[in-house]
């Protein structure tokens, strides 16, 4: 267990060579924050957001997995625009990236508004370049990105069988060490406590929440998940999505845009895809889960189940 990219990542193999093969692990986590952190001066990321729109060499990660999120937000099929890594100066405002909250002027939310747009960030090779004025954070796919290089170098070392949890990202390599599958909780956004609890086999289980990170003010309260046509915390009727699929950085990005659609939207790329399930929470107290992964699903809250066919 340690703390890194924000938040406490547990780690579990199993094996010959499994301690090795965790020590790795930690490197890749330590070397991937020093390249991705947008608060460290040194880091990729920072350097690209304060070039004053020129190109800056990155690393073949970076290149990757800026590729990646704005091929994903450009993708009209999977996001509708709804994934947007240049939101970071709204997060800001907010205090979502210093926990000093507050609800910001109308009007400075339409000012920062005016250089959101992913798709003006360019990757050529092993150059980024972010447009002069605009600011990228990669915190809605970074996790889910490190757990497939993570699940990667385990496998590299011999590893056979390990779970990975990074802070709401689960991944997990091969089944248990006994052969069984996975027991995977679902938070409850309510409580500490789950919903249920999701069987697997070799898996990425990504959540997101507007539990994860808020704030109230005047009886109202503020989630972190903003929505990038109004520079405000979306608000779609669900509180918590969780999108299962054979990669992280997929399920990641997924589950950030789909609590921003909404259910209604999140269902029907799963009808139309079929490469990931989902169990989304509504406001109402609905739970719909898609039917590749019903019958591997345990309720264990009061609440009505739809399975999405």
């Amino acid at each position: 267990s340690f703390f890194a990219m924000d938040t406490y990542m547990t780690v579990t193999a199993y094996g010959s060579g499994a301690e090795d093969a965790l020590d790795a692990v930690k490197a890749k986590v330590a070397d991937l924050e020093s390249k991705w952190s947008v608060t460290d001066s040194s880091s990729e990321i920072s350097k690209a957001n304060s070039s004053g729109g020129k190109p800056v060499k990155v690393s073949p990660e970076t290149s990757e997995l800026v590729s990646f999120a704005v091929s994903m937000n450009e993708d009209p099929g999977m996001t509708k625009g709804a994934l947007d890594i240049s939101l970071y100066p709204l997060l800001r405002e907010w205090g979502f990236t210093t926990s000093e909250y507050k609800v910001p002027d109308d009007s400075k939310i339409k000012e920062l508004l005016k250089n959101v747009g992913a798709g003006r960030v360019k990757v050529s090779g092993d150059e980024l370049t972010v447009p002069d004025g605009m600011m990228i954070d990669l915190g809605a796919v970074a996790k889910g990105y490190t757990a497939d290089l993570l699940k990667e170098e385990l496998k590299n070392r011999g590893v056979t069988s390990a779970l990975l949890d990074l802070g709401g990202n689960v991944q997990t390599v091969g089944t248990k060490p006994d052969g069984s599958l996975w027991k995977i909780g679902i938070r409850d956004p309510y409580s500490d406590g789950i919903i249920g609890t999701l069987e697997v086999g070799e898996k990425a289980v990504v959540t997101s929440g507007g539990y994860e990170r808020c704030f109230t003010e005047n009886g109202k309260t503020y989630h972190h998940i903003l929505d990038p046509k109004t520079g405000y915390p979306a608000e779609s009727g669900v509180v918590s999505v969780t999108v299962v699929g054979d990669e992280g950085r997929l399920c990641d990005a997924l589950s950030t845009s789909f609590f921003v659609l909404g259910a209604e939207d999140a269902c029907g790329i799963w009808q139309r895809e079929h490469s990931f399930d989902l169990i989304i929470l509504t406001d109402d107290n609905k739970l719909l889960i898609t039917e590749g992964i019903a019958d591997s699903f345990t309720l264990s809250a009061d609440l009505k189940v739809t399975v999405v066919k």
